[in-house]
């Protein structure tokens, strides 16, 4: 039975075995560095942020999701912590391990993030995909995302 819930400091470990999946993964992709970049005001790239920081920041919520009770998925989310109308967030991370796929559980993480968004105030959510992972572009259109912009980028110097 897959479930979901907020990530507590005892999830540390297996919490942090994940995320390092996440970005090993994330970092082979074309664009995937981009992504592990800091994100302005947060003090380093969310996702490479520990545990206990996350989970003292108002502005973050970290969910963890289980299969059979073992911790098999993260998902990280943020919003930019604006007052009013224009407040924005965002889906930092949504992973679950490849055995325990496509039983529901990163749709289970990534629901239950977006309704913390919302209650949060939130105008919108944005979820990346990277150039040419067609699995998480049809994960997320799947979940009601749409693409809204495509970001082009060319190092210089």
């Amino acid at each position: 039975m897959e479930a979901v819930r907020e990530a507590v400091l005892s999830d540390e470990p297996r919490f942090e075995e994940l995320v390092a999946e996440f970005v090993a993964g994330m970092a082979t992709q074309r664009g995937g560095s981009r992504l592990l970049e800091p994100d302005p005001g947060s003090g380093g790239a969310v996702v490479s942020r520990p545990l206990p920081a996350l989970l003292g920041d108002r502005h973050c919520l970290v969910l963890v999701g289980t299969l059979d009770r073992a911790v098999t998925g993260v998902a990280i989310c943020h919003h930019d912590g604006r007052d009013g109308p224009g407040r924005q967030g965002r889906l930092d991370a949504c992973y679950v391990e490849p055995g325990a796929r496509g039983v529901g559980l990163g749709r289970l993480l990534l629901d239950t993030a977006v309704a913390w968004l919302e209650s949060e105030d939130c105008a919108g959510a944005d979820g990346v995909a990277l150039p040419g992972d067609r699995l998480a572009k049809g994960f997320f259109e799947a979940a009601g995302f749409k693409a809204r912009m495509i970001t082009m980028h060319r190092p210089l110097g």
